[in-house]
């Protein structure tokens, strides 16, 4: 085995172990035998979403985790729809620039102790959805996705093509596999099983960026242009890679996947309706966080949420 191949499941191992911990750390989940809430919702910026201001605060030298939610996120939306808005039934502990395992903000891990310590798991709890993975590191360097779109994305001259990930320029989109997902994810399907053992847990997926096939890369800006990156393998491998090993670690978990590229497909950026924010770009979301969904997008996603949890 390649030194390598070794320091990587050497560190799959310890993250794992260190969500397991710190999960194991945090208080019992309420033992009431009405204890719980019916949704909880656990994710990261594609799901607690938010305006570009928000975005931009987030990214500054030491800022702080951002667990505030937009007023049109999905999680808002889909509480409305099921009438449990602004009641104790619901709990959303989404924050910008979560991750699975990686950080240096919240992980999986801290998200589901602090819906514990809110009494959010229990025989009452319904349903559990988890959006997140995007935010991670992955195989042979510590590029995040931020630093993807930004540092490699918008590089016009090297462009973003496959070889980024190899030089350290993109998300290493060759180590996001099925296997490594359900190792990340893993601790915390088990403690949300053992503390709220009637949930239906849900991992829910990205929406669509690129149409299928599309190797470029593009962005609506001011509604009277675009930039195109027509090298952009890197980054739409990291998301088509996303999309596989979240269906495949939901059927191996025996937990459930739902599919929000097919109910976003068509609307991706740049196309012709676009239900992704491009930069103050008011065809689409004037105020939105670029790359994330807008408001109808957003709205389309959770439509489709309570049709699949009502059924």
């Amino acid at each position: 085995m390649k030194l390598s191949t070794r320091y990587r499941a050497l560190a799959a191992a310890t993250m794992s172990m260190a969500s397991a911990l710190l999960l194991a750390s945090a208080p019992f989940a309420s033992a009431e035998p009405d204890g719980g809430k019916s949704l909880v919702v656990l994710g990261d910026s594609f799901t607690a979403n938010g305006d570009i201001a928000a975005a931009l605060e987030n990214v500054s030298p030491g800022a702080q985790p951002d667990c505030s939610h937009g007023p049109t996120s999905w999680p808002t939306q889909l509480a409305q729809g099921l009438g449990i808005w602004g009641t104790n039934d619901f709990v959303d502990m989404s924050c910008r620039g979560a991750s699975l395992v990686s950080g240096p903000g919240f992980t999986l891990a801290h998200e589901a102790r602090g819906a514990d310590s809110q009494g959010s798991f229990g025989p009452r709890t319904k349903t559990v959805l988890i959006q997140t993975g995007l935010n991670d590191a992955w195989g042979e360097n510590t590029v995040r996705l931020r630093q993807t779109l930004l540092n490699c994305v918008l590089d016009v001259i090297r462009g973003c093509g496959p070889e980024a990930a190899e030089q350290g320029r993109a998300t290493d989109f060759r180590g996001v596999n099925t296997q490594e997902y359900v190792n990340r994810i893993k601790p915390v399907v088990d403690y949300v099983r053992y503390y709220a053992p009637n949930a239906r847990i849900v991992f829910v997926g990205y929406p669509e960026m690129n149409a299928p096939g599309q190797q470029t890369w593009c962005v609506d800006v001011l509604g009277v242009g675009s930039i195109v990156q027509t090298r952009a393998g890197s980054a739409i491998q990291l998301w088509d890679r996303m999309d596989v090993a979240q269906r495949e670690a939901a059927q191996l978990l025996g937990v459930d996947f739902f599919d929000a590229k097919a109910v976003t497909a068509g609307h991706g950026l740049c196309s012709p309706q676009p239900w992704l924010a491009g930069i103050l770009d008011p065809r689409s979301e004037l105020m939105g966080t670029p790359v994330h969904p807008s408001s109808h997008g957003d709205g389309v996603v959770a439509a489709a949420l309570q049709r699949l949890i009502a059924g």
